[in-house]
Formats: structure tokens, C-alpha cells, sequence
């Protein structure tokens, strides 16, 4: 991961994560990196130090962090449990299922599952309720 910078030509600075630079590229071409404040998608890349710690620093334990990375990951990973035992599993039809549910189609249930950014879009602005979760669903087969 990598987190750059980034301003507006309305001079607004806001930070963001990328995959890699290649992926930010990729985004910023496509349109898809915007400004916080103002929406636009012409945005650059500010000049940015390096957060690199010197050698004799990179081996020294630094438990407060792992403390936090392992609180973080143990408190992901029991999401994750109670979602997987406590919800069906819908798989790709994540959307179709919870937009048939909001409508009164189907009982409402506790599912999750995948969709694509743009019917995860079509869902919050049509006010279905629905929340990305910060994991991968094990996907279910058979």
C-alpha cells in the first residue's frame, strides 16, 4: 500500500491509499480519484517525504503498533465469524437479494456477499441498507 498526497486546483490537500502507483495511475486515469471537498477528478500529486526509518531503527520492535495492528486484525477476524455463522452467504447476488428484500419481495433475512462497485452505488442512492465489510467473504460453493 502506498498513500499519497493529493490536492485540487481549488487547493484542497487530502490524503488517500493506493494498491501501488500503478493502481493509482490506473484510478486517476479513469477518473475515479476525486476530491473530498469539491468532487473534482483533475487532482495531482503533492511533492511528499518518504516515511522510510533508518536501519538501525527498522529492526526495533515497536509493540505499540503491533498491539494495534494485532487488536485490529483479531477484532476483523471475529466480524468476520459471527457474519459467516450468523448470515447467508448470497454470493454475486448480493445485490439482486438485498434490493428484492428493501422492496418486499423476500423475507427480510441477514445475508451478505459481492457486488461491483456500481450496484453497491445503485443500492445506497436507491436507500437500500447496505455496509462494505472489511473482509473477504469465504466464498461458498455448492
Amino acid at each position: 500500500m502506498i498513500r499519497y498526497t493529493l490536492k485540487c486546483p481549488e487547493g484542497h490537500r487530502f490524503d488517500s491509499w493506493f494498491q501501488n502507483a500503478t493502481a493509482f495511475d490506473a484510478l486517476l486515469a479513469a477518473g475515479q480519484v476525486s476530491c473530498p471537498d469539491c468532487g473534482t477528478t483533475s487532482v495531482d500529486k503533492c511533492l511528499m517525504t518518504p516515511d522510510v526509518r533508518p536501519a538501525r531503527r527498522a529492526a526495533a520492535p515497536r509493540p505499540e503498533l503491533d498491539a494495534a495492528q494485532t487488536d485490529r486484525e483479531s477484532a476483523i477476524a471475529a466480524l468476520k465469524r459471527k457474519v459467516e455463522r450468523e448470515s447467508e452467504y448470497v454470493g454475486l447476488e448480493f445485490a439482486t437479494e438485498a434490493r428484492a428484500m428493501h422492496e418486499g419481495e423476500t423475507p427480510e433475512r441477514p445475508i451478505y456477499g459481492e457486488a461491483k462497485p456500481e450496484e453497491a452505488i445503485s443500492l445506497i442512492e436507491d436507500g437500500v441498507p447496505v455496509l462494505p465489510l472489511p473482509f473477504r467473504p469465504t466464498r461458498k460453493t455448492n
